[in-house]
């Protein structure tokens, strides 16, 4: 916290009044400051005004003797936007993140993903108020309401963070990194990396602690970190049930796929790192420009975000709830790499058995599914684009004829711009179910899975009714939203719960 703080006070001006949007009592971010509790871990962001340094709660540096010198922040945006400079010990760029779900407001949750997308790298912050259906005052009303720093702040700390991650974890040049952040220019990467870090990037290189992971030629090696407890063997169990041979593949060394990278592919490789809680993320064969994307994916599908303590605290109110959580307490929600992907794979697998569904979207990948050459002998192939299954021929794949209309229509309306995953949870949901084809339930496990939408909740699954209804009978559509509401924000990992719950009853 204190690394050469008087020369970054003096040419960096702190601007830190005490932030409105804060997780916790100031007496709980006080004792956890001082505790260096890990389960705090960015879930908030601390700056020191006597050296102008903001750092994690678990900063392995002498922690300041005087509250009077501490500002919290709920975001690392906040602590940049503030005045103060990352930590070079503790490396916030390296923390696990900030929740998706941060605040109660469902645009706001909404901004967040598509900030983590990139939506703010080519577009102007009126312009993305104006997608969301707001004001720009508006925007930024709510945002210093629940997050504590502007949209802007969050888009430049995103860029900021990724870049000093690259530069520590990577041997790539800095004109590549430039690139892959975001960066315009080269000059613009190196003012932003002097202003934040009080030093050049290549001088941050030459003082990183340790030796990036050994990775082959043309291949980049992300760490991403997440909160423990980390449910691995769910995920994975989940993901290698319903993989697609040629496109995607889970062995014991972790989770392998083909994925659409700029105008060409990647092959991306992850697993849990022994001994951290962390996920080693391998991509090979993107452009720079795809790899914060590429990171951005991951950490959805595999949830990184989560909090798990908020959530076992909140759904364990609930009695039923309650042992399920204590049991699994670091489940996650299994995302999707492509939300059509997602979606398409949805109208398969209605009323129908998991392998069945995948059989089906292996013929589906076999026929209509781009080959490509990834010199990995099970991953040769690209899932069906929109425009590739809008005119593609399903005879003979085992598709109901019912089923195929239903693909057609999705495909058509995602080229007509009619359904688009980049939209809101309810209204990516209402755009889904007008379609032919979809209801209500394939609606939200979309929503559920390919935006990682913690409160989503699936409705129409007669499983999830009839666990939520206990030894009594199903619920209907409104009784479970009844019995729900407690559960909220966090009803999709309710709906996980007691989707495991159904599956270790089955096999009992």
């Amino acid at each position: 916290m204190s690394e050469n703080g008087e020369s970054l006070v003096a040419s960096r001006r702190i601007v830190a009044p005490m932030p409105t949007a804060l997780p916790f009592e100031l007496r709980v971010l006080e004792r956890a400051r001082r505790s260096r509790d890990p389960r705090f871990d960015g879930r908030f962001y601390l700056g020191v005004v006597s050296t102008g340094i903001y750092c994690r709660p678990i900063c392995p540096a002498a922690p300041a003797a005087s509250s009077r010198h501490v500002r919290y922040f709920a975001t690392a945006a906040g602590a940049h936007e503030a005045g103060f400079r990352p930590c070079l010990r503790c490396r916030p760029e390296t923390a696990p993140g900030t929740p998706a779900w941060l605040g109660t407001s469902a645009v706001v949750r909404r901004a967040l993903r598509l900030i983590q997308e990139g939506a703010l790298d080519e577009s102007s912050v009126p312009q993305f108020a104006a997608r969301l259906g707001l004001g720009t005052r508006q925007l930024d009303r709510l945002f210093a309401v629940h997050v504590g720093a502007s949209p802007l702040a969050l888009a430049q700390t995103r860029r900021l963070h990724f870049a000093k991650h690259l530069i520590d974890g990577s041997e790539l040049p800095m004109t590549e990194i430039a690139l892959a952040a975001g960066y315009g220019s080269l000059r613009r990467f190196n003012d932003a990396l002097r202003k934040a870090y009080g030093r050049p990037p290549r001088q941050l290189r030459r003082q990183r602690s340790q030796d990036p992971p050994a990775a082959s030629a043309g291949e980049v090696t992300l760490t991403l970190a997440y909160r423990p407890p980390y449910d691995w063997p769910h995920l994975s169990a989940f993901l290698r049930l319903r993989a697609i041979p040629g496109i995607e593949g889970l062995e014991e060394s972790g989770y392998s796929r083909v994925i659409r990278a700029g105008d060409g592919h990647a092959l991306i490789r992850v697993r849990p790192l022994p001994g951290r809680d962390a996920l080693e993320l391998r991509v090979r064969g993107a452009p720079a420009a795809a790899l914060l994307p590429i990171a951005g994916a991951a950490r959805r599908v595999f949830d990184l975000g989560a909090d798990p303590g908020q959530i076992e605290r909140d759904l364990g109110a609930d009695r039923q709830l309650r042992a399920l959580v204590h049991r699994r307490p670091g489940l996650r929600i299994p995302g999707a790499w492509d939300p059509f992907e997602c979606a398409v794979r949805a109208v398969l697998g209605q009323q129908v058995s998991v392998p069945a569904a995948r059989t089906l979207a292996t013929r589906l990948a076999q026929r209509l599914g781009e080959p490509v050459s990834t010199g990995v002998e099970n991953l040769t192939r690209l899932f069906p684009t929109p425009h590739a299954l809008a005119e593609g021929d399903l005879e003979g794949l085992g598709i109901t004829g019912a089923r195929a209309e239903a693909l057609r229509t999705l495909a058509r309306a995602v080229v007509a711009g009619r359904v688009q995953f980049d939209a809101g949870a309810e209204t990516l949901a209402g755009q889904l179910t007008a379609l032919t084809g979809f209801g209500a339930w394939t609606a939200q496990y979309v929503v559920l899975r390919a935006l990682g939408e913690p409160d989503a909740l699936p409705d129409g699954d007669l499983v999830l009714r009839r666990m939520a209804g206990g030894a009594e009978r199903p619920l209907t559509a409104r009784e479970l939203h009844e019995r729900a509401e407690s559960w909220r924000p966090w009803r999709g990992y309710a709906t996980m719960h007691l989707w495991c719950a159904a599956s270790e009853a089955a096999v009992r």
